[in-house]
């Protein structure tokens, strides 16, 4: 039964208060109206014995606590969802903004999502082609994973979600869409990231959610739970593997911290809310394969981190509960290297199991655990260079410098609209190797060095036999 309620107890910012509500459920949304006939959408956030708490998502101007009536609906929030949302733009609440018109949906779902059992996951294995060598190489995206990229304020993580975007694809020909949400964005870069995927001609495998910077920061948190309804539709209702880009987690992370301080909860570390981590939890372990079903969630979370710190507690949590992460570095930025992705913190905790002979290549292992290890020798030698001078390095360390310089140009430097193979990327890699002499690669296998390896000191002992 439907009940309305006539008055407000009070109003303290985006939540109103209730009496008298006996039957209310947490998380039912209600129906608001105004004197004016406006009608408005809310939530019940907090429910204490007859008194509930709700949030009202288009804010609480213009409400009276005498005449405005409230409808509990009896359900929660759900999302419309038909095959047609691929290809069309969304509000944070999932309500189209493209101008195409409404959606007429198949099936309804609570956007809270259900809880997946885990002894109904699959373990992921497939990997996802990004065409970015410096992520296929050495922190594989596996398919079913949660992979989150750690950047800075102004760096060039639109860029990279835009790249990952029009690149993404999987190897075995299945059916494959991407569900991007932006959340707390300008008007600008929303702008950015639609006419980006227009112009290369992608749209029509995206579902785009768009939460801007002005709208209430109660859509904001809504954001990437519509998003993640929508992947799992489109995943294990329709078979398609689905690569979920949300950017930016520090935006909803934040708002999560203002809508829990108009609460009045207690805060936590640096002000943001105790259950922090099982709220971001509630959204990344979203991701995954279910047994039984040919479709996938893989997530790419995408946060800024405040002062560069990666210990923050956004990231902080975000490493708890992801399986690596990819972290972008500042100074390679501003150096001009793109993506400026620094391999040596980030990794793939999966990609073991992604790659190598059936998935990518019989090298792929050895190849990027060499490179991973020669590469940190280059820090090493730049340490030393800074307290001896480059000049008194040995002819080693010179030519450690140099395998550096070299992997920083041409490897992980690969421009904007650059879409390598994973056989280009790991030819290259060993290119890059094979400057160095064939017994200081201690990684790699006699066999694959045999095969693989092509560097002037292998010549070398090729005509010595």
């Amino acid at each position: 039964m439907i009940l309305e309620h006539i008055g407000l107890k009070q109003i303290n910012g985006p939540l109103i208060v209730l009496e008298g509500c006996t039957n209310a459920k947490y998380e039912e949304m209600v129906e608001i109206h105004l004197d004016s006939g406006e009608k408005r959408v809310g939530r019940i956030c907090e429910i204490s014995g007859d008194k509930v708490v709700i949030q009202v998502f288009e804010g609480t101007r213009g409400l009276s606590l005498e005449n405005t009536s409230t409808r509990l609906t009896g359900k929660p929030m759900e999302l419309g969802l038909s095959p047609e949302i691929l290809g069309r733009v969304f509000d944070g609440l999932g309500r189209p903004i493209d101008g195409l018109g409404d959606i007429y949906p198949v099936k309804k779902e609570n956007i809270n999502g259900k809880p997946i059992n885990p002894v109904s996951r699959v373990y992921p294995r497939n990997y996802i082609n990004t065409g970015i060598s410096s992520i296929d190489c050495l922190a594989t995206l596996i398919r079913g994973q949660k992979l989150p990229i750690f950047s800075g304020s102004g760096m060039k993580h639109n860029e990279l979600a835009v790249q990952i975007v029009k690149q993404a694809s999987v190897s075995d020909g299945s059916d494959f869409a991407i569900v991007f949400a932006a959340m707390g964005v300008k008007n600008d870069v929303a702008e950015y990231f639609r006419k980006s995927f227009e112009q290369a001609n992608v749209m029509q495998r995206v579902t785009m959610f768009l939460n801007l910077s002005n709208d209430p920061i109660i859509e904001r948190i809504m954001t990437p739970r519509c998003a993640l309804t929508a992947a799992e539709y489109l995943a294990y209702e329709l078979g398609k593997n689905i690569l979920v880009i949300l950017t930016d987690m520090t935006s909803y992370a934040e708002a999560v911290r203002e809508f829990s301080s108009s609460k009045g909860e207690i805060p936590g570390r640096k002000g943001y809310p105790g259950y922090m981590y099982s709220d971001l939890a509630s959204l990344y372990e979203r991701a995954g394969i279910i047994e039984g079903k040919s479709g996938s969630v893989t997530q790419i979370p995408i946060l800024t981190m405040p002062n560069d710190d990666i210990t923050h507690p956004i990231p902080d949590l975000t490493g708890y509960i992801t399986e690596g992460q990819i972290t972008l570095d500042r100074s390679m930025d501003t150096s001009g290297i793109y993506p400026p992705i620094n391999v040596l913190p980030s990794l793939s905790r999966l990609m073991k199991d992604g790659i190598g002979k059936g998935y990518t290549r019989e090298d792929h292992v050895q190849l990027s655990n060499q490179l991973f290890a020669c590469y940190s020798k280059v820090q090493d030698a730049k340490s030393l260079a800074g307290v001896i001078g480059e000049d008194e390095l040995s002819p080693a360390d010179k030519l450690l410098l140099e395998f550096g310089k070299k992997f920083d140009q041409v490897f992980i430097n690969q421009g904007y609209s650059a879409n390598r193979s994973i056989e280009q990327t790991l030819d290259l890699g060993w290119d890059l190797l094979s400057m160095l002499p064939r017994e200081s690669l201690d990684r790699i296998s006699d066999d694959m060095l045999d095969k693989y390896y092509h560097g002037a000191h292998n010549e070398d002992s090729e005509a010595e036999k």
